[in-house]
């Protein structure tokens, strides 16, 4: 699933091209090209998508953009870790002053400006989300008008396994989750399917994955519009031609479970009913293991941001993510949850808070400060004029 680079060489992070439709009018494809790591976003990936995304919206010719991943594997199995593990280790310095220039800084405020353009972009934007999906990638996936999912796209929100929690605006999407879902998903690093995906809103239509060049093919076969209203409209009925039903996953088939077990307003209580889940199902078998070996406070922090994010817009959400990123890069477990996973492979965190017990709510109260004034944050101009409008 790769297009015909446009200005970029063969080995370039991202590859751009343009097709010509039957109108005269063009079709803008960027196709994430680290099929090696799985397209991990990387900041030279973020900033060319985000150069390019600007271009093109200002491009009248340009009628609606397709946003895919090369390989077979991943559409963006999240953010580049190892990058952003060794900026952590060079600007660690044991205080939790957040407001200094650092590669974490540099990332989070181009990846989620990136995510929020995608929300508020006046075109369509289709993203093919095929295969893994994860992280990072449900951040540049999540904003698109459109987001296919096929029989091999596995979507999750693994953070907790890394000592961080599900950012990108995961605290606003998965608040959004129907039954409680959110937290579960937020908790566990649960996988979705396809029909999960599209049940827990964070995807729109089922495609098999053997059609995509002929979607390809139909969407330069098209008859497209001056106005954006038209050909949101026109692609919505495209894909419906290629969409068939899919199969319900395990977040519907333990749906009544789940609701009842994330009910509760204290996490204690959510985490100990999911702990003591007694059952063979394999995929609840693997949400309670992932729990159990998570980092306490990534389930604090997580579960904390949910609630918070019920009253934020988007663009709120994307700062106040920020702002939590932010420290835990500077002092928290994000490294420490690395390295045990991807750089010593010791798969032997030593989580700091060890424990529920000790990852309190007024233990995470010093993961929302923000050093700046409103007026100054980073991301203050998220929301205005001249950002939801691309």
């Amino acid at each position: 699933m790769s297009a015909t680079p446009m200005e970029t060489p063969d080995d370039a992070p991202v590859l751009f091209d343009e097709r010509a439709t039957r109108d005269g009018r063009r079709i803008g494809i960027a196709t994430l090209n680290a099929p090696k790591t799985l397209n991990g976003l990387s900041l030279p990936m973020a900033h060319l998508l985000d150069e390019r995304l600007r271009a093109w919206a200002d491009d009248d010719g340009i009628v609606m953009v397709l946003l895919q991943g090369a390989g077979e594997k991943a559409f963006c199995a999240g953010g580049d870790l190892h990058g952003l593990y060794r900026g952590m280790l060079d600007h660690r310095d044991g205080s939790h002053d957040i407001a200094r220039d650092t590669p974490a800084a540099a990332f989070f405020a181009t990846e989620y400006r990136l995510d929020y353009r995608i929300h508020r972009y006046a075109k369509p934007v289709l993203c093919w989300g095929h295969g893994i999906v994860m992280g990072g990638g449900i951040g540049l996936m999540a904003g698109a008008s459109h987001r296919v999912v096929t029989e091999r796209s596995k979507l999750a929100f693994p953070e907790i396994t890394v000592g961080l929690y599900p950012d990108v605006g995961g605290s606003w999407l998965l608040r959004r989750v129907p039954g409680h879902g959110g937290i579960f998903l937020a908790l566990t690093g649960a996988p979705l399917n396809a029909g999960d995906a599209i049940h827990a809103r964070l995807a729109d239509h089922f495609v098999e994955s053997s059609r995509h060049d002929e979607v390809v093919a139909r969407l330069i076969d098209t008859a497209w519009s001056d106005a954006a209203t038209n050909n949101h409209a026109t692609l919505s009925a495209l894909l419906e031609s290629f969409a068939q039903p899919a199969s319900a996953g395990p977040l519907q088939q333990h749906a009544a479970l789940i609701e009842r077990l994330c009910a509760p307003s204290n996490l204690d209580e959510v985490v100990a009913g999911i702990i003591a889940l007694d059952t063979d199902d394999a995929w609840l078998q693997a949400a309670k293991t992932t729990l159990l070996a998570g980092a306490p406070g990534s389930a604090r922090l997580g579960f904390e941001l949910q609630r918070r994010a019920a009253d934020l817009s988007l663009a709120d959400t994307f700062r106040l993510e920020y702002a939590v990123s932010l420290h835990c890069a500077a002092h928290g477990d994000f490294a420490e949850g690395i390295r045990a996973l991807l750089i010593d492979k010791d798969r032997q965190p030593r989580w700091n808070p060890a424990t529920l017990a000790e990852a309190t709510p007024a233990w995470a109260e010093t993961f929302f400060h923000a050093p700046w004034a409103a007026a100054d944050h980073p991301l203050a101009d998220l929301g205005a004029s001249t950002e939801s409008s691309p």
